[in-house]
């Protein structure tokens, strides 16, 4: 220890007090990463969670055992409502999802599972585990449903920048609370016999002196010869604001919504450009999804024929306007005879009408060609 064992050979009253409790800890704040991640992958999980799942079928809506299990009751212990919060979140988090047809008629979504590639034949998944149960038949590509999101998980993709947001949090907190904590020094007279009994002793008494200090609104201590408390700081300094701690949580909510594609200000619940930001969320975030989904489905639900001769699954509720929030144009879409009253109900996702005249072109307006418009006046 060098010149510090010296002095303390010298003075051996002072050497037991390094054995006094002064260690401090420092936290990682893990939960930072959770936060941001819980944040912005449930609000996906949310929106996409409000979809409804159509089997089509010539531009008509049937309603068959998939539409109970994509819509009502995918297995015997989810909602299709948690069930798509949970496929969302599997897909983006963990980057893939996988989710399995049981004999049973139950769409299971997979906790774990092993890939086979080929490059010719079907890829096999096998050791297919859902909760504790692992599936012992192996599952081939067009058995299942298996969608990947990215090319890189996001949780590795972001560990680098989750570390130095949670060290510079950890940083900002440990200034803040050293500034505002309160410190006092004790005096001891040291000519009394300093044995280990009497400084375990004398250990006890001071964690009750300061416990009663900073847990009880009026403490009253007992004053003894030779022990003196005096305190050198108040807490009343200046550490880092709440802002400032509130500032850095949402830039780091703010890096993950960026790279999800989600707008800051929607994320955040701001209503300022409210209508611009849902547009970008819809077109950008939630439609590449639901094209994944569609995409999907259609291939492995529907065969080659079905799909070639009229059938579909389409995803609605997410990409449609209001209707009533359009309505001027729903009128002029259909006055200007550009579009019929069932492919307009079809853009805003209504079913069509059996009702033949709304197949039917309408002009409501005085449209005519450019040629027809004579201008001046007849002399």
């Amino acid at each position: 220890m060098g010149w510090l064992s010296d002095v303390l050979r010298r003075n051996s009253e002072i050497e037991w007090m390094f054995d006094l409790d002064l260690t401090y800890e420092t936290s990682h704040r893990a939960y930072l990463k959770k936060m941001a991640l819980e944040t912005c992958i449930n609000f996906i999980g949310r929106t996409i969670s409000q979809s409804d799942f159509r089997f089509m079928k010539n531009g008509k809506r049937e309603y068959n055992d998939w539409h109970y299990l994509l819509n009502v009751r995918p297995n015997t212990d989810q909602s299709a409502a948690d069930f798509w919060q949970d496929f969302i979140y599997k897909l983006i988090y963990e980057n893939e999802v996988l989710v399995i047809l049981t004999e049973t008629n139950d769409l299971l979504i997979a906790d774990d599972f092993t890939r086979d590639e080929f490059a010719v034949y079907p890829d096999i998944f096998r050791d297919v585990t859902v909760k504790d149960y692992k599936f012992q038949r192996s599952f081939r590509m067009d058995e299942v449903i298996y969608i990947t999101y990215n090319n890189e998980k996001l949780t590795e993709f972001m560990d680098g920048m989750f570390n130095d947001f949670a060290e510079l949090f950890s940083r900002m907190i440990e200034v803040s609370l050293r500034k505002n904590q309160i410190r006092g020094i004790v005096s001891i007279d040291s000519t009394q016999s300093l044995n280990e009994e009497n400084r375990e002793k004398l250990q006890k008494f001071i964690d009750k002196l300061f416990a009663a200090f900073s847990k009880n609104s009026v403490a009253i201590v007992p004053k003894l010869k030779g022990f003196e408390y005096d305190e050198v700081a108040s807490g009343d300094n200046n550490g880092q604001s709440i802002d400032e701690l509130t500032k850095l949580k949402k830039s780091l909510i703010d890096d993950v919504a960026n790279i999800l594609g989600i707008p800051n200000a929607l994320i955040h619940g701001e209503m300022a450009e409210y209508e611009t930001s849902i547009k970008a969320y819809i077109k950008f975030c939630i439609g590449p999804l639901v094209k994944k989904i569609e995409d999907e489905l259609n291939a492995k639900i529907l065969t080659k024929n079905e799909y070639l001769e009229g059938s579909r699954i389409e995803v609605k509720g997410l990409m449609e306007k209001d209707v009533i929030e359009h309505a001027e144009a729903v009128d002029k879409l259909v006055a200007s005879g550009a579009f019929t009253r069932n492919e307009v109900r079809e853009l805003f996702g209504a079913e069509r009408s059996d009702n033949p005249a709304l197949d039917e072109f309408v002009i409501t307006k005085n449209y005519q060609s450019a040629g027809a418009v004579e201008g001046g006046e007849d002399k």
